[in-house]
């Protein structure tokens, strides 16, 4: 197995926040993996990107050129790095504020996830990130729900861990839209079975 993303979006996001989650998950499950994150200029509001690579064998390098997945959270990461997702590659897509239209390639796996919405449901915008990060871990499987679950209190300082519940249910809330998206195909577990 061997997985190369990149996660796009702007300062505030919680793009870093889900890109270390994943990273921590997939050391968990003993995996080999990198993160790298990338910081605009811009305190808030500027270009903000990570990229996570997970393997089941040595990783070579933690720089990603074109990658095999893509979580998209604002339009200028879409311009930024849609033609960079390989041929066939998965593209995760925030659809509160980017339209599926929008993207340019139709040779591309497309998961429109309306994450704000779904968040604004939880009646707490800021888990928005947190809905995208269950929804691409439902669809690829790179790594266990409950081990994206479990990791939760690694990447959360101890005097936040009050927000604990409310992220874990903003990931499940994630999961099963991904699931309930994904079901129109058969044969498809339900979230977080493997």
């Amino acid at each position: 197995m061997h997985q190369e993303i990149i996660m796009g979006g702007v300062g505030g996001q919680g793009i870093m926040v889900i890109g270390n989650l994943l990273a921590q998950a997939a050391f968990m499950e003993n995996l080999n993996v990198t993160y790298l994150p990338i910081y605009g200029v811009e305190k808030r509001g500027g270009q903000a990107d990570c990229t996570v690579v997970i393997s089941s064998e040595e990783i070579g390098s933690p720089v990603v050129g074109a990658p095999q997945s893509c979580i998209i959270l604002s339009k200028s990461s879409l311009l930024k790095y849609g033609p960079r997702i390989k041929p066939h590659g998965f593209l995760l897509l925030n659809s509160s504020l980017v339209e599926p239209r929008e993207v340019l390639r139709n040779d591309l796996d497309v998961l429109p996830v309306p994450a704000n919405n779904l968040a604004q449901e939880l009646k707490n915008d800021r888990l928005a990130n947190m809905i995208i990060i269950g929804a691409f871990v439902e669809k690829t499987r790179v790594v266990s729900l409950d081990t994206l679950i479990s990791a939760l209190p690694r990447i959360f300082d101890e005097r936040h861990h009050h927000l604990l519940p409310a992220n874990t249910e903003a990931i499940r809330k994630g999961a099963e839209y991904a699931w309930m998206l994904l079901s129109k195909y058969p044969g498809k577990p339900k979230p977080g079975k493997e």
